[in-house]
Protein backbone atom coordinates (compact mmCIF):
# COMPACT_ATOMS: atom_id res chain seq x y z
CA UNK A 1 0.00 0.00 0.00
CA UNK A 2 2.86 2.27 -0.20
CA UNK A 3 3.03 3.62 -3.59
CA UNK A 4 7.06 2.21 -4.84
CA UNK A 5 7.83 5.21 -7.20
CA UNK A 6 11.84 4.85 -5.96
CA UNK A 7 14.46 2.10 -5.82
CA UNK A 8 14.30 -0.05 -3.12
CA UNK A 9 15.57 1.50 -0.10
CA UNK A 10 14.38 5.35 -1.33
CA UNK A 11 10.45 4.61 -0.96
CA UNK A 12 8.29 7.80 -0.33
CA UNK A 13 7.68 6.92 3.40
CA UNK A 14 11.43 7.61 3.68
CA UNK A 15 11.54 10.82 4.79
CA UNK A 16 13.62 12.34 7.25
CA UNK A 17 15.65 10.44 9.03
CA UNK A 18 15.82 11.93 12.15
CA UNK A 19 11.63 11.76 12.58
CA UNK A 20 9.99 8.72 13.59
CA UNK A 21 6.98 6.60 11.72
CA UNK A 22 4.27 5.79 14.19
CA UNK A 23 1.88 3.28 13.24
CA UNK A 24 -1.84 4.18 15.05
CA UNK A 25 -3.31 1.12 16.47
CA UNK A 26 -7.10 1.45 16.44
CA UNK A 27 -7.67 1.66 20.42
CA UNK A 28 -5.63 5.13 20.63
CA UNK A 29 -8.00 6.89 18.22
CA UNK A 30 -10.78 5.97 19.93
CA UNK A 31 -9.11 6.56 23.24
CA UNK A 32 -8.26 10.18 21.62
CA UNK A 33 -9.70 11.43 18.46
CA UNK A 34 -6.85 13.85 18.35
CA UNK A 35 -4.47 11.64 18.68
CA UNK A 36 -3.23 11.93 14.87
CA UNK A 37 -2.13 15.88 15.75
CA UNK A 38 -0.20 15.05 18.51
CA UNK A 39 2.97 13.04 17.06
CA UNK A 40 4.76 16.57 16.76
CA UNK A 41 7.23 16.86 13.46
CA UNK A 42 6.86 12.95 13.33
CA UNK A 43 4.82 10.87 10.44
CA UNK A 44 1.80 8.60 11.36
CA UNK A 45 0.92 5.89 9.33
CA UNK A 46 -2.51 4.50 9.24
CA UNK A 47 -3.23 0.43 8.19
CA UNK A 48 -6.21 -0.36 6.13
CA UNK A 49 -7.53 -2.85 8.91
CA UNK A 50 -7.52 0.39 11.30
CA UNK A 51 -9.96 2.38 9.11
CA UNK A 52 -11.98 -0.85 9.23
CA UNK A 53 -12.29 -1.52 12.49
CA UNK A 54 -12.92 2.23 13.32
CA UNK A 55 -15.81 1.75 10.27
CA UNK A 56 -16.89 -1.40 12.68
CA UNK A 57 -17.14 0.86 16.05
CA UNK A 58 -18.90 3.66 14.95
CA UNK A 59 -22.14 2.33 15.38
CA UNK A 60 -24.36 3.78 19.26
CA UNK A 61 -24.18 6.32 21.41
CA UNK A 62 -21.21 5.32 23.91
CA UNK A 63 -17.96 7.02 24.55
CA UNK A 64 -16.08 4.99 22.38
CA UNK A 65 -18.32 5.18 18.85
CA UNK A 66 -18.21 9.10 19.64
CA UNK A 67 -14.52 8.91 19.65
CA UNK A 68 -14.37 6.93 16.57
CA UNK A 69 -16.54 8.99 14.83
CA UNK A 70 -14.89 12.23 15.47
CA UNK A 71 -11.51 10.21 14.49
CA UNK A 72 -13.33 9.58 10.96
CA UNK A 73 -14.38 13.41 10.32
CA UNK A 74 -10.66 14.32 11.43
CA UNK A 75 -9.00 12.05 8.93
CA UNK A 76 -12.12 13.00 6.26
CA UNK A 77 -10.98 17.05 7.34
CA UNK A 78 -7.40 15.96 6.58
CA UNK A 79 -7.90 14.12 3.28
CA UNK A 80 -10.17 16.74 1.85
CA UNK A 81 -7.30 20.07 2.33
CA UNK A 82 -5.09 17.81 -0.31
CA UNK A 83 -6.81 17.16 -2.82
CA UNK A 84 -4.90 15.29 -5.42
CA UNK A 85 -2.07 14.18 -3.27
CA UNK A 86 -0.56 10.96 -2.89
CA UNK A 87 -2.13 9.21 0.24
CA UNK A 88 0.61 6.88 0.54
CA UNK A 89 3.05 9.62 0.11
CA UNK A 90 1.84 11.85 2.92
CA UNK A 91 -0.35 14.24 3.56
CA UNK A 92 0.41 17.13 5.92
CA UNK A 93 -0.91 17.81 9.14
CA UNK A 94 0.29 21.47 9.41
CA UNK A 95 -2.71 22.45 7.02
CA UNK A 96 -5.56 21.43 9.62
CA UNK A 97 -7.04 23.66 12.56
CA UNK A 98 -4.76 21.58 15.05
CA UNK A 99 -1.51 23.07 14.62
CA UNK A 100 0.60 20.81 17.02
CA UNK A 101 1.44 18.27 14.65
CA UNK A 102 3.75 19.13 11.60
CA UNK A 103 4.42 16.15 10.64
CA UNK A 104 2.40 13.93 7.86
CA UNK A 105 -0.50 11.29 7.50
CA UNK A 106 -0.18 8.29 5.15
CA UNK A 107 -2.90 6.01 4.60
CA UNK A 108 -1.81 2.14 3.41
CA UNK A 109 -2.56 2.24 -0.03
CA UNK A 110 -1.08 -1.23 -1.54
CA UNK A 111 -0.47 -4.91 0.24
CA UNK A 112 2.69 -4.71 2.60
CA UNK A 113 4.73 -7.74 1.61
CA UNK A 114 6.48 -9.45 5.06
CA UNK A 115 6.38 -12.93 6.74
CA UNK A 116 5.31 -13.01 10.19
CA UNK A 117 6.09 -16.63 12.43
CA UNK A 118 4.35 -19.20 11.39
CA UNK A 119 2.47 -19.46 14.57
CA UNK A 120 1.27 -15.48 14.12
CA UNK A 121 -1.38 -16.18 11.59
CA UNK A 122 -1.00 -12.73 9.37
CA UNK A 123 -4.64 -13.18 8.68
CA UNK A 124 -7.65 -12.98 10.59
CA UNK A 125 -6.91 -11.62 13.79
CA UNK A 126 -6.61 -7.36 13.07
CA UNK A 127 -4.07 -6.97 15.37
CA UNK A 128 -1.56 -9.37 13.80
CA UNK A 129 -2.38 -7.75 10.18
CA UNK A 130 -1.13 -4.03 12.46
CA UNK A 131 1.54 -5.98 13.22
CA UNK A 132 2.55 -7.56 9.87
CA UNK A 133 2.04 -3.75 8.65
CA UNK A 134 4.68 -2.46 10.98
CA UNK A 135 7.31 -5.36 10.52
CA UNK A 136 6.98 -4.62 6.58
CA UNK A 137 7.52 -0.85 7.34
CA UNK A 138 10.52 -1.87 9.35
CA UNK A 139 11.54 -3.73 6.75
CA UNK A 140 11.28 -0.98 3.78
CA UNK A 141 12.88 1.43 6.12
CA UNK A 142 16.08 0.15 7.65
CA UNK A 143 17.17 3.17 8.79
CA UNK A 144 14.26 5.17 10.29
CA UNK A 145 12.56 4.53 13.53
CA UNK A 146 9.28 2.71 13.03
CA UNK A 147 6.67 2.46 16.68
CA UNK A 148 3.85 0.51 17.12
CA UNK A 149 1.64 2.91 19.37
CA UNK A 150 -0.90 1.02 20.84
CA UNK A 151 -3.17 1.32 24.83
CA UNK A 152 -3.63 -2.87 24.27
CA UNK A 153 -0.73 -4.49 26.53
CA UNK A 154 -0.75 -7.77 24.74
CA UNK A 155 -0.35 -5.98 21.43
CA UNK A 156 2.83 -4.66 22.53
CA UNK A 157 4.48 -7.33 23.76
CA UNK A 158 3.63 -9.28 20.64
CA UNK A 159 5.16 -6.32 18.66
CA UNK A 160 8.93 -6.80 20.78
CA UNK A 161 8.65 -10.55 20.98
CA UNK A 162 8.60 -10.25 17.03
CA UNK A 163 11.92 -7.51 17.57
CA UNK A 164 9.50 -4.04 16.72
CA UNK A 165 9.42 -1.21 18.68
CA UNK A 166 5.81 -0.47 20.40
CA UNK A 167 4.89 1.95 22.78
CA UNK A 168 1.40 3.26 24.63
CA UNK A 169 -0.10 6.35 23.82
CA UNK A 170 1.97 8.93 26.51
CA UNK A 171 0.08 12.03 25.60
CA UNK A 172 -2.64 12.25 27.93
CA UNK A 173 -1.16 11.07 30.65
CA UNK A 174 -0.49 13.81 32.87
CA UNK A 175 2.65 12.43 35.09
CA UNK A 176 4.65 8.87 34.35
CA UNK A 177 4.69 8.45 38.42
CA UNK A 178 2.25 9.17 39.99
CA UNK A 179 3.91 9.69 43.01
CA UNK A 180 4.85 12.69 41.61
CA UNK A 181 1.33 13.61 41.43
CA UNK A 182 0.60 16.91 43.41
CA UNK A 183 -0.84 16.23 46.79
CA UNK A 184 -2.09 19.40 48.22
CA UNK A 185 -0.35 19.25 51.53
CA UNK A 186 2.97 20.08 52.47
CA UNK A 187 5.12 19.69 55.37
CA UNK A 188 7.57 22.74 56.41
CA UNK A 189 10.68 22.17 57.39
CA UNK A 190 11.79 22.57 60.94
CA UNK A 191 13.62 26.04 60.06
CA UNK A 192 11.39 27.41 58.44
CA UNK A 193 10.50 30.35 60.58
CA UNK A 194 14.27 31.48 60.49
CA UNK A 195 14.88 31.13 56.75
CA UNK A 196 11.54 32.82 55.97
CA UNK A 197 10.54 34.62 58.82
CA UNK A 198 13.00 37.51 58.78
CA UNK A 199 10.70 40.30 57.37
CA UNK A 200 7.64 38.52 58.27
CA UNK A 201 4.57 40.77 58.46
CA UNK A 202 1.78 39.49 59.87
CA UNK A 203 -2.07 40.92 60.38
CA UNK A 204 -5.97 39.52 61.40
CA UNK A 205 -8.65 39.99 59.05
CA UNK A 206 -12.39 38.70 58.93
CA UNK A 207 -10.99 36.73 62.19
CA UNK A 208 -8.15 35.12 60.39
CA UNK A 209 -4.86 35.45 60.81
CA UNK A 210 -2.08 36.15 57.75
CA UNK A 211 1.36 35.65 57.26
CA UNK A 212 3.56 37.17 54.67
CA UNK A 213 6.45 35.25 54.55
CA UNK A 214 9.67 35.40 52.07
CA UNK A 215 12.43 32.92 51.01
CA UNK A 216 13.48 30.29 48.58
CA UNK A 217 10.67 27.69 49.17
CA UNK A 218 7.92 30.42 48.71
CA UNK A 219 8.93 30.26 44.93
CA UNK A 220 7.52 26.59 45.48
CA UNK A 221 4.22 26.70 46.59
CA UNK A 222 1.14 26.53 44.61
CA UNK A 223 -1.99 28.89 45.36
CA UNK A 224 -4.57 26.81 48.00
CA UNK A 225 -1.60 24.19 49.09
CA UNK A 226 -1.42 23.70 52.58
CA UNK A 227 1.66 23.90 54.77
CA UNK A 228 1.95 22.79 58.63
CA UNK A 229 4.56 22.28 61.08
CA UNK A 230 3.83 19.73 63.89
CA UNK A 231 5.96 21.11 66.50
CA UNK A 232 5.24 22.48 70.20
CA UNK A 233 2.75 25.15 69.13
CA UNK A 234 1.53 23.35 65.58
CA UNK A 235 0.89 25.70 62.40
CA UNK A 236 -1.33 24.60 59.92
CA UNK A 237 -2.26 27.25 56.96
CA UNK A 238 -3.39 27.46 53.17
CA UNK A 239 -1.33 29.47 50.87
CA UNK A 240 -3.57 32.29 49.64
CA UNK A 241 -0.84 34.24 47.02
CA UNK A 242 2.25 33.45 45.66
CA UNK A 243 4.71 35.49 43.47
CA UNK A 244 8.25 34.98 43.05
CA UNK A 245 9.90 34.39 46.43
CA UNK A 246 7.27 35.61 48.57
CA UNK A 247 3.89 33.91 49.94
CA UNK A 248 0.52 35.06 51.72
CA UNK A 249 -0.09 31.97 54.08
CA UNK A 250 -3.63 32.35 56.09
CA UNK A 251 -4.34 30.16 59.26
CA UNK A 252 -7.31 27.61 58.76
CA UNK A 253 -10.02 26.41 60.75
CA UNK A 254 -9.67 23.55 63.04
CA UNK A 255 -12.67 20.98 62.25
CA UNK A 256 -11.16 18.15 64.42
CA UNK A 257 -12.62 20.38 67.82
CA UNK A 258 -16.38 19.68 68.46
CA UNK A 259 -17.71 23.14 67.90
CA UNK A 260 -16.55 23.40 64.67
CA UNK A 261 -18.23 19.90 63.94
CA UNK A 262 -19.82 19.90 60.59
CA UNK A 263 -23.64 17.98 60.67
CA UNK A 264 -21.81 16.17 63.85
CA UNK A 265 -18.93 15.09 62.21
CA UNK A 266 -15.62 16.44 63.04
CA UNK A 267 -11.94 15.51 61.10
CA UNK A 268 -9.88 12.94 62.53
CA UNK A 269 -6.65 14.32 61.30
CA UNK A 270 -4.90 16.39 59.16
CA UNK A 271 -5.86 15.84 55.94
CA UNK A 272 -9.42 15.68 56.55
CA UNK A 273 -9.14 18.94 58.45
CA UNK A 274 -7.60 20.79 55.26
CA UNK A 275 -10.72 19.09 52.70
CA UNK A 276 -13.57 20.61 54.75
CA UNK A 277 -11.35 23.67 54.82
CA UNK A 278 -11.64 23.36 51.43
CA UNK A 279 -15.71 22.11 51.27
CA UNK A 280 -16.37 24.54 53.49
CA UNK A 281 -15.07 27.66 51.48
CA UNK A 282 -17.43 28.89 48.89
CA UNK A 283 -15.01 30.40 47.23
CA UNK A 284 -13.43 27.05 45.77
CA UNK A 285 -15.37 26.13 43.21
CA UNK A 286 -13.40 22.68 42.31
CA UNK A 287 -12.46 20.56 45.22
CA UNK A 288 -10.58 17.15 44.05
CA UNK A 289 -10.24 14.49 46.86
CA UNK A 290 -7.91 11.69 46.50
CA UNK A 291 -7.38 8.86 49.11
CA UNK A 292 -7.91 4.90 49.22
CA UNK A 293 -10.90 3.54 50.69
CA UNK A 294 -11.92 4.72 53.82
CA UNK A 295 -10.62 7.69 54.42
CA UNK A 296 -13.76 9.82 54.41
CA UNK A 297 -13.86 11.25 51.41
CA UNK A 298 -17.94 10.76 50.80
CA UNK A 299 -18.61 11.14 54.53
CA UNK A 300 -16.83 14.46 54.52
CA UNK A 301 -18.02 15.83 51.07
CA UNK A 302 -21.97 14.77 51.91
CA UNK A 303 -21.66 16.41 56.22
CA UNK A 304 -20.03 19.91 54.06
CA UNK A 305 -22.93 19.70 51.44
CA UNK A 306 -25.63 19.19 53.59
CA UNK A 307 -24.29 21.83 55.93
CA UNK A 308 -24.50 24.42 53.18
CA UNK A 309 -27.74 23.44 51.69
CA UNK A 310 -29.56 22.84 54.50
CA UNK A 311 -28.45 25.13 57.24
CA UNK A 312 -26.38 28.00 55.18
CA UNK A 313 -28.50 27.88 51.86
CA UNK A 314 -25.70 28.50 49.79
CA UNK A 315 -26.62 25.77 47.22
CA UNK A 316 -30.15 25.08 46.44
CA UNK A 317 -29.31 21.49 46.40
CA UNK A 318 -26.96 18.26 46.51
CA UNK A 319 -26.22 16.38 42.99
CA UNK A 320 -24.51 13.18 43.30
CA UNK A 321 -23.61 11.18 40.19
CA UNK A 322 -20.80 8.29 39.61
CA UNK A 323 -19.67 5.97 36.77
CA UNK A 324 -21.72 2.72 36.25
CA UNK A 325 -19.47 0.08 34.75
CA UNK A 326 -19.03 -0.02 32.05
CA UNK A 327 -18.45 3.52 31.58
CA UNK A 328 -21.25 5.14 29.24
CA UNK A 329 -23.37 2.11 28.45
CA UNK A 330 -26.90 1.98 29.00
CA UNK A 331 -28.20 2.00 32.42
CA UNK A 332 -29.96 -1.64 31.43
CA UNK A 333 -33.46 -2.90 32.01
CA UNK A 334 -33.92 -1.94 35.71
CA UNK A 335 -37.48 -1.01 36.45
CA UNK A 336 -38.17 2.87 37.70
CA UNK A 337 -37.15 6.14 36.94
CA UNK A 338 -33.30 7.49 36.33
CA UNK A 339 -32.56 8.09 39.94
CA UNK A 340 -34.36 4.23 40.97
CA UNK A 341 -32.43 2.66 37.99
CA UNK A 342 -29.04 4.67 39.80
CA UNK A 343 -29.77 3.24 42.97
CA UNK A 344 -27.91 0.06 43.11
CA UNK A 345 -24.75 1.99 41.94
CA UNK A 346 -25.11 4.14 44.89
CA UNK A 347 -24.65 1.78 48.06
CA UNK A 348 -21.83 4.32 49.49
CA UNK A 349 -24.17 7.03 49.19
CA UNK A 350 -26.70 5.31 51.69
CA UNK A 351 -23.56 4.21 53.46
CA UNK A 352 -22.84 7.83 54.86
CA UNK A 353 -26.17 8.92 55.01
CA UNK A 354 -26.86 6.30 57.73
CA UNK A 355 -24.03 7.75 59.57
CA UNK A 356 -24.39 11.47 58.78
CA UNK A 357 -28.43 10.82 60.25
CA UNK A 358 -27.10 9.22 63.41
CA UNK A 359 -25.05 12.08 64.29
CA UNK A 360 -28.31 13.87 65.86
CA UNK A 361 -28.78 11.95 69.25
CA UNK A 362 -31.43 14.09 70.87
CA UNK A 363 -33.80 14.00 67.86
CA UNK A 364 -35.27 10.31 68.81
CA UNK A 365 -36.46 8.18 65.86
CA UNK A 366 -39.46 10.67 64.52
CA UNK A 367 -36.50 13.27 64.51
CA UNK A 368 -34.04 11.61 62.58
CA UNK A 369 -37.07 10.08 60.49
CA UNK A 370 -37.96 13.31 59.45
CA UNK A 371 -34.13 14.56 59.42
CA UNK A 372 -33.79 11.63 56.71
CA UNK A 373 -36.24 12.32 54.30
CA UNK A 374 -35.54 16.14 54.57
CA UNK A 375 -32.07 15.11 53.33
CA UNK A 376 -33.22 12.92 50.90
CA UNK A 377 -35.39 15.42 49.11
CA UNK A 378 -32.08 17.49 48.69
CA UNK A 379 -30.22 15.27 47.26
CA UNK A 380 -30.60 13.89 43.55
CA UNK A 381 -28.91 10.91 41.73
CA UNK A 382 -28.36 11.56 38.30
CA UNK A 383 -26.55 9.49 35.58
CA UNK A 384 -23.81 10.46 33.81
CA UNK A 385 -25.32 9.35 30.84
CA UNK A 386 -27.68 12.36 30.68
CA UNK A 387 -25.51 15.24 31.59
CA UNK A 388 -24.26 16.72 28.34
CA UNK A 389 -26.01 20.02 27.48
CA UNK A 390 -26.99 20.70 31.25
CA UNK A 391 -26.22 23.40 33.40
CA UNK A 392 -26.24 23.64 37.18
CA UNK A 393 -27.09 26.71 38.52
CA UNK A 394 -26.73 26.79 42.70
CA UNK A 395 -25.72 23.14 43.06
CA UNK A 396 -23.28 21.46 45.20
CA UNK A 397 -22.27 18.68 41.98
CA UNK A 398 -20.46 15.64 43.50
CA UNK A 399 -18.61 13.54 41.48
CA UNK A 400 -17.98 9.71 43.05
CA UNK A 401 -15.55 7.24 41.54
CA UNK A 402 -13.89 9.77 39.13
CA UNK A 403 -11.05 7.81 38.64
CA UNK A 404 -13.14 5.81 35.89
CA UNK A 405 -13.43 8.72 33.78
CA UNK A 406 -11.70 9.51 31.04
CA UNK A 407 -10.42 13.57 30.54
CA UNK A 408 -12.85 13.99 27.68
CA UNK A 409 -15.44 12.80 30.08
CA UNK A 410 -14.66 15.16 33.36
CA UNK A 411 -14.23 18.08 31.00
CA UNK A 412 -17.54 17.20 30.07
CA UNK A 413 -19.19 17.45 33.95
CA UNK A 414 -16.97 19.69 35.37
CA UNK A 415 -18.29 22.29 32.47
CA UNK A 416 -21.88 21.74 33.30
CA UNK A 417 -21.31 23.73 36.46
CA UNK A 418 -22.66 27.26 36.09
CA UNK A 419 -22.89 30.44 38.71
CA UNK A 420 -23.08 30.10 42.40
CA UNK A 421 -22.05 25.95 41.69
CA UNK A 422 -19.34 23.75 43.62
CA UNK A 423 -18.32 20.57 41.90
CA UNK A 424 -16.43 17.80 43.77
CA UNK A 425 -14.51 14.85 42.84
CA UNK A 426 -13.55 12.09 44.35
CA UNK A 427 -12.03 9.20 43.77
CA UNK A 428 -8.84 6.30 44.41
CA UNK A 429 -6.86 6.13 41.45
CA UNK A 430 -5.33 2.93 42.31
CA UNK A 431 -8.78 1.39 41.95
CA UNK A 432 -9.51 1.93 38.46
CA UNK A 433 -12.30 -0.10 36.18
CA UNK A 434 -12.36 1.79 32.89
CA UNK A 435 -10.33 -0.26 30.04
CA UNK A 436 -7.44 1.36 28.61
CA UNK A 437 -7.16 4.02 31.78
CA UNK A 438 -4.17 4.17 34.26
CA UNK A 439 -3.50 5.87 36.63
CA UNK A 440 -1.51 8.81 35.12
CA UNK A 441 -4.19 8.87 32.20
CA UNK A 442 -7.36 8.99 34.60
CA UNK A 443 -9.69 12.05 34.17
CA UNK A 444 -8.71 12.69 38.21
CA UNK A 445 -5.45 12.83 37.86
CA UNK A 446 -6.05 15.16 34.70
CA UNK A 447 -8.16 17.57 36.43
CA UNK A 448 -5.53 17.73 40.28
CA UNK A 449 -2.88 18.54 37.68
CA UNK A 450 -4.85 21.11 35.43
CA UNK A 451 -6.67 22.83 38.59
CA UNK A 452 -3.25 22.84 40.82
CA UNK A 453 -2.72 26.48 41.89
CA UNK A 454 -5.73 28.01 40.37
CA UNK A 455 -7.66 30.79 42.93
CA UNK A 456 -10.61 29.37 42.88
CA UNK A 457 -9.81 25.72 42.85
CA UNK A 458 -8.00 22.90 45.72
CA UNK A 459 -7.01 19.60 45.92
CA UNK A 460 -6.30 16.80 49.44
CA UNK A 461 -4.83 13.83 49.13
CA UNK A 462 -6.29 11.99 52.67
CA UNK A 463 -3.31 9.59 53.13
CA UNK A 464 -5.06 8.07 56.41
CA UNK A 465 -7.96 5.44 56.73
CA UNK A 466 -10.52 6.04 59.15
CA UNK A 467 -13.08 3.64 58.57
CA UNK A 468 -12.23 0.40 61.25
CA UNK A 469 -9.05 -0.90 62.78
CA UNK A 470 -9.86 -3.93 60.61
CA UNK A 471 -10.34 -1.95 57.40
CA UNK A 472 -6.70 -0.19 58.16
CA UNK A 473 -5.21 -3.71 58.73
CA UNK A 474 -6.34 -5.28 55.72
CA UNK A 475 -5.38 -2.40 53.34
CA UNK A 476 -1.97 -2.52 54.51
CA UNK A 477 -1.71 -6.07 54.43
CA UNK A 478 -3.86 -7.97 51.81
Amino acid sequence: MIQRTKPAGQTSVTRLHSTKLFVVDTNVLMHDPTSLFRFEEHDVFLPMITLEELDDHKKGMTEVARNARQASRYLEEVIARSPGVDLGAGIPLTDTGIRQGTGHLMLQTEALETTLPTSIPASGKADNQILAVVKALQERNPRRQVILVSKDINMRIKARALGLAAEDYFNDKVLEDTDLLYTGVRELPADFWEKHGKEMESWQQAGNTFYRVRGPLCATFAVNEFVWIEAERPFHAIVKEQSGKTAILQTIRDYSHQKHSIWGVVARNREQTFALNLLMNPDIDCVTLLGQAGTGKTLLTLAAGLAQTLEEKLYSEIIMTRVTVPVGEDIGFLPGTEEEKMNPWMGALEDNLDVLNKTDEDAGDWGRAATRDLIRSRIKVKSLNFMRGRTFLNKFLIIDEAQNLTPKQMKTLITRAGPGTKVVCLGNIAQIDTPYLTEGSSGLSYVVDRMKGWTHGGHVTLARGERSRLADFAGERL
